[in-house]
This record gives C-alpha cells, sequence and structure tokens, in this order.
C-alpha cells in the first residue's frame, strides 16, 4: 500500500482527491493507497447523521470558522481540525478479500496497535464503531465504498485541541454516555502528529493489507 502524507489540506480538497484516486483504482492506474492529513477546523455529516446532531447551525459554525459539509460516508457527526490525524485508505476490497464491516474491523485493529506501541491502551467497544480509551472515544471511522473501492477513513485525535466536539453529537453518542479524548490528554503531556503518524501508518497498513488465518 503506498502511504501519501499531505500536510495540512481543505476538507472538500482531499474529498475531492480520494474520488479521483477511486476512479483510478478502479481503472487500475494505481494501486491501494493510504492518504494521510490534516484538516482545518470542520464538520462531516455522514449518510446516518439526524436532527439534532449538530449543536449549531451551519451559519454559526462558519461565524467561527468551522466549514460543515454533507459527505457519503457511514455514521454521523463528526469534528475534523489541526492536531487530529485523518487516514483515507483507498482499497479494493476484493483484492484484500475483505467485506465493508470486516474492513473497519481491520481499520480498528491497527489503530489498537499502533496505539499500544504508543502507550496507550485502546480497544473497540462491543457494538460501536471506533476506537476508545476507557469510555471515550480516541478515532472515529465511516467509510464509503464505490464499485468496490473504499474512500474516507479514520480520524484519530492526537492533541488535546478537541473544542470542536462541542459543536456537535459524535457519532450520535451523546458526551454522557461517551466522551472523547486525545493521546495528548491520556499522556497529560505534549504529542507531535508527525511522531504518531508513521507508527499509525504502519500499523494500518499491516491489518489492512494481512492474510485472515
Amino acid at each position: 500500500m503506498v502511504v501519501r502524507e499531505l500536510g495540512r489540506m481543505a476538507y472538500r480538497e482531499a474529498w475531492a482527491l480520494q474520488k479521483r484516486l477511486v476512479d483510478d483504482r478502479v481503472a487500475g492506474r494505481v494501486s491501494d493507497t493510504m492518504l494521510l492529513v490534516e484538516h482545518p477546523p470542520t464538520v462531516t455529516l455522514g449518510r446516518g447523521s439526524k436532527d439534532g446532531d449538530l449543536l449549531f447551525d451551519p451559519e454559526a459554525l462558519a461565524a467561527r470558522d468551522v466549514e460543515c459539509v454533507s459527505i457519503e460516508r457511514g455514521g454521523r457527526a463528526t469534528f475534523h481540525g489541526p492536531g487530529q490525524l485523518v487516514g483515507y485508505p483507498i482499497v479494493a476490497l476484493r483484492e484484500v478479500g475483505l467485506s465493508p464491516v470486516s474492513f473497519l474491523r481491520r481499520l480498528e485493529d491497527g489503530l489498537v496497535d499502533a496505539l499500544a506501541e504508543l502507550g496507550v491502551a485502546a480497544s473497540r467497544v462491543p457494538g460501536l464503531t471506533g476506537v476508545w480509551v476507557a469510555r471515550d472515544k480516541i478515532a472515529a471511522m465511516g467509510i464509503a465504498v464505490s464499485r468496490g473501492v473504499t474512500y474516507h477513513g479514520f480520524a484519530l485525535n492526537v492533541k488535546d485541541a478537541l473544542d470542536g466536539f462541542a459543536s456537535i453529537v459524535p457519532c450520535g453518542i451523546p458526551v454522557s454516555e461517551h466522551g472523547v479524548t486525545s493521546i495528548e490528554r491520556v499522556f497529560g503531556r505534549r504529542v507531535e502528529v508527525d511522531d504518531v503518524s508513521p507508527i499509525v501508518a504502519r500499523h494500518v497498513c499491516e491489518s489492512l493489507t494481512k492474510v485472515p488465518a
């Protein structure tokens, strides 16, 4: 799998790039590819989003320099912003022998393994998608599949810059039930996205390409 580090990129620009890569992957012009990126403050609303997921209307968000975008991935509302590592795997599912659901489980496994190497004890929560530290979500995920190729992906909170989540009901789960956390919040010290990125890339790529037992 090819890994491309994009640095800071506007959400819509990265979204358009994903769609072009899906076309190229379907046509066989590229191999499986994972994009790693940080976004400026953006709220995205997936296919499952409902009234009430946004706690501020889009105009109020825009006044705070937060873009709001409705997209075709699964799941509900989430927040992207600086200090969060976002990964977009563009993967031909048939070639790796995965269904969309098993692909999500492999993403979760890769992130859990990466966090373990970093010293964070993370896990799945039965019945919920994502990666968790105790009751708090540290990584959200949601994908779309076009012509057998995945796009969208995961968002791992690295920096303790979580104020943007206060504008939404994250993934439709009230914070009274499950909150959000970050690597920095777990450690109580500064952590850089650039230090986390290669570890996450390695473990996610290994998880997505491993041969089933």
